[in-house]
């Protein structure tokens, strides 16, 4: 293998320094080195806010964790429903609703059978209120539970109308405006107050209230975030739903004592705590910038930092365990430049510098699949220290595109530990890499890395050149060897405008014979994640024909740079159709769909695609950054 850095000495060195476990750059990887970023999290992590993630309608006091949660109960107590998560794909359930980042006000409505309750809360210093209103009046009840979550020591307990807990000298209390029912048969082990719902109800923590005080406060707070939304004006429908879904999936992994914002609460449920993906949680980093600094910072950290000890940033990094065997498609440095941009705070590019150099120096080192041309793959290590090639699937996985008829005839190379077929996308957002990360090296003065990283761009760049085949207009995948130009086509083959490798002339061609050709990404809704005449697509199963946000999103990203009046056209175009699709879903089920099919745009028509899964919220950030917003 060559890498074109003029260092080769270094450049071995840092791959011998990379691999052996115990060096002092794999113990420095990962580790947080500034003040500024401490700061950050302490100060994000106060107060009240939907920090427990197994319930949306949970409010937890942080740093104590004193937490109440609000649940309902049909018939008498017969049917108790303690926990709330937006899964289901229809106006059943529970229903996020419009809210703050910080939790100084939330709402959400609880539908269960015919009937439904709006549940609002308010924070107002150290108090929590909150207001329940019901569609009418009923024998159903809500129910206030209080605990401390996350194994923490706390002494929770009612003393007659009213729930305490305490820790560490603090107390807190629980009280309602209404008089308690006696319900002592309820399955329920927690200390609670159950409120038959025959009107408008409020609790509160701390001082007396009465029921017209916390309306009142609850209004206010309303009006705020309502006058926020609409001052984004004909966007303001987008940035709503696009803030929505951030805010709700932002929780406090209390064991690191930090708040980050994973893909969905239900993912977080069934991976154990919590879980972040490598490129879906640099794409939240990326949006929570339009609208919220800290935010964006601590995800874009946060998924930095969980680099292994090899020098990548991996597929996933859980509660319980990484993914060390693969990473996922290198986004992290434009994204952190992305954020910088907005906000130049130089801090911030050091915090995170070191670990998205060695990540960029790893992708040739571990996945050159031959001729210097980069490929998905996945190796594990034996007791000597070689690699071992790991199975097709987990190499799937490190594309990001799980099932794609792009590697239907995929086969894995043991000797380089990946596919056998060159990757289009791979190498373009390589390129894009390696311009991003020279711009930082600039930034910091970084001279010896700029030059290396600019001389890499070059090189890959060269070798994306000749990926383009000039007989149907596009750049393609080629099987290693044989150079045979591979025939599914994907929303990734657009990928060279990413990077910038595509001419003008070259986009126009991609756009007009492919973009705008009905038989393959054109339609009502775009674009599929499989061209629509390629094998697979009407299996509408995950990445085999559907629409995901961020194929989108990297395509409009492409298209920026390019300013042909056909490229213009096809921007425009992506952009419209793209909020459309998320909004039809927006505004039918309040869904926000980690993929949509591509002919009916129906979220929720398959199995495999959370209800709620942020980066879905890339299809309206599109035209935000369009707008210039």
């Amino acid at each position: 293998m060559h890498i074109s850095t003029g260092k080769p000495a270094f450049v071995l060195a840092l791959a011998i320094a990379l691999t052996l476990a115990g060096t002092a750059e794999a113990t420095r990887l990962g580790e947080i080195r500034t003040n500024q970023y401490r700061d950050l999290q302490a100060r994000i992590c106060r107060g009240w806010n939907t920090w427990y993630n197994n319930s949306m309608t949970a409010h937890t006091f942080l740093p104590d964790g004193f937490t109440v949660n609000f649940g309902v109960s049909l018939h008498n107590g017969k049917e108790y429903r303690r926990e709330f998560l937006k899964n289901g794909r229809s106006r059943t359930g529970v229903i996020p609703g419009l809210r703050s980042d910080d939790g100084r006000y939330t709402s959400v409505e609880i539908v269960q059978n015919q009937f439904a309750l709006t549940l609002e809360t308010a924070a107002d210093g150290e108090d929590l209120v909150a207001l329940v209103t019901p569609s009418n009046k009923c024998g159903h009840l809500v129910i206030a539970d209080v605990f401390y979550p996350w194994e923490r020591d706390g002494t929770v307990g009612r003393a007659g109308d009213q729930l305490f807990g305490t820790r560490g000298g603090r107390r807190f209390t629980v009280s309602t405006t209404a008089a308690p029912a006696k319900m002592p048969y309820m399955p329920s082990g927690s200390p609670r107050l159950a409120v038959r719902l025959q009107g408008k109800i409020g609790f509160y923590t701390g001082r007396a209230r009465t029921l017209e005080e916390i309306e009142k406060l609850i209004g206010e707070r309303r009006a705020e975030q309502e006058k926020r939304v609409a001052s984004w004006g004909e966007h303001a429908d987008s940035f709503q739903g696009m803030q929505t879904i951030l805010a709700w999936n932002t929780i406090y992994d209390a064991p690191n004592g930090r708040a980050i914002a994973p893909v969905s609460r239900n993912w977080n449920y069934n991976w154990e705590g919590w879980v972040l993906f490598d490129w879906d949680t640099y794409f939240a980093a990326w949006m929570l910038s339009s609208f919220n600094r800290d935010l964006a910072f601590a995800n874009a950290v946060e998924i930095t930092k969980s680099v292994t000890g090899e020098g990548f940033v991996p597929n996933y990094k859980s509660a319980t365990h990484a993914s060390v065997d693969r990473s996922q498609p290198p986004v992290g440095s434009r994204t952190i430049l992305e954020i910088y941009r907005r906000y130049p705070e130089r801090w911030f590019l050091e915090e995170t510098y070191d670990e998205l150099v060695a990540w960029n120096r790893w992708w040739p080192k571990a996945r050159t699949c031959g001729d210097g041309f980069l490929a998905w793959g996945t190796h594990s290590w034996n007791k000597d220290g070689t690699r071992r090639v790991g199975g097709l699937q987990l190499a799937k996985y490190e594309s990001g595109l799980d099932n794609s008829p792009m590697f239907d005839e995929a086969k894995m190379m043991p000797d380089t530990c990946t596919m056998d077929q060159a990757d289009v996308g791979l190498m373009a957002m390589y390129v894009m890499d390696c311009k991003c990360l020279a711009e930082i090296a600039g930034i910091l003065d970084r001279r010896a890395d700029r030059e290396e990283l600019l001389a890499r761009a070059k090189e890959y760049d060269e070798r994306l050149k000749t990926m383009w085949d000039e007989k149907t207009g596009i750049y393609r995948n080629f099987r290693v060897g044989s150079r045979q130009f591979l025939d599914v086509l994907s929303p990734c083959n657009f990928y060279a405008l990413l990077s910038g490798t595509a001419t003008n002339e070259q986009a126009d061609r991609m756009i007009n014979e492919h973009y705008f050709n009905p038989e393959e990404f054109y339609g009502e809704f775009v674009m599929p994640a499989s061209a629509r005449n390629a094998r697979g697509f009407k299996d509408n199963n995950y990445w085999r024909g559907r629409i995901w946000a961020p194929l989108n999103f990297l395509v409009y990203i492409g298209m920026k740079d390019y300013r042909t009046p056909t490229v213009d056209k096809a921007r425009a175009d992506l952009v419209e159709r793209s909020r459309n699709l998320l909004m039809k879903n927006w505004k039918e089920n309040g869904g926000i769909y980690e993929n949509y099919n591509s002919v009916t745009g129906a979220g929720g028509d398959a199995g495999a695609s959370d209800a709620f899964y942020h980066w879905g919220a890339l299809l309206t950030f599109i035209g935000i950054l369009d707008s210039g917003r």
